[in-house]
């Protein structure tokens, strides 16, 4: 049984299962429904508490089958929880939580809570997951992605009682603050508390904002790579520039920026060989939010533009390991600006308009 996120603290207040999976990676919010399971348990009667947290080949798993097949010492019911903080329970892990997994239909004198991280889909298809899945509760949670930030970010100010101006005002004020904490859950979560310490309750002003909200946002390769495919010219510059004050490699980078430029000809390729392109994305491992913004961006590309980005590409990837040819930047954050500005130029929705429906030339 699958309960959403949303609907979490609504499924407790009816009755306590016996067994919960939560899965995903964003902590803050792995965390609080987490939390809000471990609240309930207690309100059903579960005073005691066994945490075991997975860690390497060597773990005892004997151990936590003995957890939750035990009564609680001083308590009629326990909570036992279940940390796999890679996903990857092992062979002898798998074993164990199918039987786990089918005790617990069977026991409600405990709470078995299993916290996991984001799972791939082999994972998904697992005998282990299908168990949890089967006898228990799973919670999947998602990431919140970018755009859908600014929304997240005023549900969470209207629970403690705030929002912003309405109007463009209100809508600026929404993306300032997206853009201070983008990539940082954890943190938004915490400004948007300081928030109701510095104002009272009521309207915000984009000022008032300006001047309390910390530029606290965390950017990774990927979700930089996914930014360029969605055409954003806006956003590239300042996300590279955090990119590389954070430290990261510039070889990452160009990694993961490549590695779109040569999906997009893979599939480019397969669509000139008559491969419908839901089947040539697919076929090609590209799958998730890379899956939609390809999906977008391929009809309006021609494929001596691909090839050529991929040039461009190879040129970069000399740059980031030292070399200087003529033509390009010689600094590695230069350069990749510029193969990214001209990859997110071809991909943005201002380029769709220009271009001729389904080209392929």
């Amino acid at each position: 049984m699958q309960v959403a996120p949303a609907q979490l603290k609504s499924h407790l207040s009816q009755s306590v299962r016996s067994l919960y999976t939560v899965w995903g990676d964003e902590a803050l919010l792995v965390q609080e429904a987490a939390d809000a399971i471990r609240a309930a348990a207690r309100e059903a009667g579960c005073t005691e508490r066994v945490v075991h947290t997975v860690q390497g080949a060597r773990f005892d798993w004997s151990s936590a089958l003995a957890s939750s097949a035990s009564m609680g010492l001083f308590a009629d019911r326990q909570l036992v929880e279940i940390r796999i903080p890679t996903g990857k329970p092992g062979k002898e892990g798998s074993t164990a939580l199918q039987t786990l997994a089918e005790n617990a239909a069977q026991d409600e004198s405990t709470v078995t809570l299993v916290i996991l991280p984001r799972l791939d889909a082999t994972s998904t298809k697992a005998a282990w997951f299908n168990a949890l899945s089967q006898f228990g509760v799973t919670i999947k949670i998602d990431n919140v992605e970018r755009q859908a930030l600014p929304q997240w970010i005023a549900q969470r100010m209207a629970v403690q009682g705030q929002h912003v101006v309405e109007g463009v005002e209100g809508q600026q004020t929404l993306q300032f603050f997206a853009d201070r904490v983008e990539g940082n859950l954890l943190a938004a979560h915490q400004e948007i508390q300081k928030l109701a310490l510095l104002y009272p309750a009521g309207e915000l002003s984009l000022a008032q904002i300006e001047s309390a909200v910390l530029n606290v946002a965390r950017y990774d390769p990927f979700s930089f790579a996914q930014t360029v495919l969605a055409g954003r010219l806006d956003r590239v510059p300042r996300m590279l520039d955090g990119l590389k004050a954070e430290g990261t490699a510039a070889v990452l980078v160009h990694y993961a920026l490549a590695e779109d430029i040569r999906a997009l000809v893979r599939v480019k390729q397969a669509l000139y060989e008559g491969m419908p392109l839901p089947v040539a994305l697919r076929s090609h491992r590209v799958w998730g939010p890379r899956e939609k913004l390809m999906e977008r961006a391929l009809p309006q590309l021609p494929l001596r533009t691909l090839q050529l980005w991929l040039r461009h590409a190879h040129t970069v990837d000399g740059i980031v390991k030292g070399l200087k040819p003529e033509g390009w930047p010689h600094d590695p954050w230069q350069a990749l600006l510029r193969l990214a500005v001209m990859v997110a130029r071809g991909c943005s929705p201002a380029a769709a308009s220009r271009a001729a429906p389904a080209r392929h030339a």
